[in-house]
């Protein structure tokens, strides 16, 4: 445990230490080759203006190398390996993406991410709205709005663990030590086996990323609240507008494009949703999802890079369009162009 802190430690150092040392040479360096003292007025200002130009790139430079090595290799692989057969070296053409559209395993997948995406998006955005809104009513709010956002500091696996014991199914004689089947049990129920249950499952696998996902959209949504002008409430309120008329006619149009910004941002989360479903049920009674489909194919059972692949520049495909409007939207709310 100490030398895995040591270690964090060390590598947080060195990355922090190496990006000051890096932008200080680069910065000096450039103040060298064009200076812009001690040199007469029509050089300093040329000096200055190739300053302007070069010094956005050196810090810009690396991200973008970064980017380019991490992101856009990646993909171009991909979209080549999604043409290839299972060892990646022969040409298949289209054929791992007919065998996609024409598998039952990857149209259950597909099946389970519309009932992620029509579920998890919506709960997480009116849980998040309705509990920015009441939070701010009462004094002991910030003390609720740390409570519902401390889930988002847990990973998906850890939360998934969490879940499994509220989740647990023990024998029958055995003492239930699952929450919810001794909350079933002592109302007289029969405790259920809930994960395994096929369609059913898949919202109480929901119902993990719901629970991690309502504090982001809170914290987003409150800010968005805050910022309304109080005089357009004040305005409602002399005209004798009740508490959901404000609320649904003065302030959920005021920030909508906020609304349409948290939704869709988990819209694209539940698209790419994997660590929940492999924790869980690992894809097994209907459970799984595209990512870990996509993880099934390329990694395990010998591996199929090309299926895998293909499985990848579909999930690819369906985030970006959502990706991209998000980037415009807030850049609207932003007042960007």
């Amino acid at each position: 445990m100490t030398a895995q802190i040591l270690s964090a430690v060390f590598t947080i150092i060195i990355g922090v230490g190496g990006c000051v040392v890096y932008f200080w040479t680069a910065n000096r360096l450039l103040d060298v080759i064009f200076p812009s003292r001690g040199v007469s007025g029509a050089a300093a200002i040329d000096n200055l203006r190739r300053q302007g130009y070069i010094r956005p790139w050196l810090f810009v430079g690396p991200a973008m190398l970064i980017l380019a090595v991490y992101l856009i290799y990646p993909v171009v692989a991909t979209l080549i390996l999604s043409v290839h057969d299972r060892t990646g070296q022969n040409f298949v053409g289209m054929a791992n993406y007919s065998w996609a559209f024409g598998d039952r395993e990857f149209l259950q997948a597909i099946f389970n991410n519309i009932l992620w995406l029509a579920v998890v998006p919506a709960a997480c955005t009116f849980l998040g709205l309705i509990i920015a809104v009441l939070t701010d009513k009462i004094w002991w709010g910030n003390i609720a709005k740390s409570l519902v956002f401390a889930p988002l500091a847990i990973s998906f696996v850890g939360a998934s663990v969490i879940w499994k014991f509220v989740y647990e199914y023990r024998g029958e004689g055995q003492a239930q030590i699952g929450i919810l089947n001794a909350i079933v049990q002592y109302f007289g129920g029969n405790p259920q086996v809930w994960i395994s249950t096929p369609f059913w499952n898949n919202f109480f696998l929901m119902v993990i990323l719901i629970w991690i996902q309502t504090g982001f959209a809170m914290v987003i949504l409150s800010s968005a609240l805050r910022g309304i002008p109080d005089e357009t409430i004040e305005a409602a309120t002399i005209d004798g507008a009740s508490g959901f008329q404000i609320f649904w006619k003065i302030m959920i149009p005021q920030i909508w494009g906020t609304i349409a910004v948290v939704w869709t941002t988990i819209t694209i989360l539940v698209l790419k949703v994997f660590d929940i479903v492999l924790t869980m049920t690992n894809g097994q009674w209907n459970s799984n999802t595209l990512a870990n489909l996509m993880f099934d194919w390329m990694f395990r059972g010998g591996g199929d890079f090309g299926r895998g692949a293909a499985i990848a520049v579909i999930i690819m495909l369906a985030v970006v369009p959502i990706m991209i409007w998000n980037i415009r939207q807030a850049n609207r709310e932003g007042g960007g162009h």
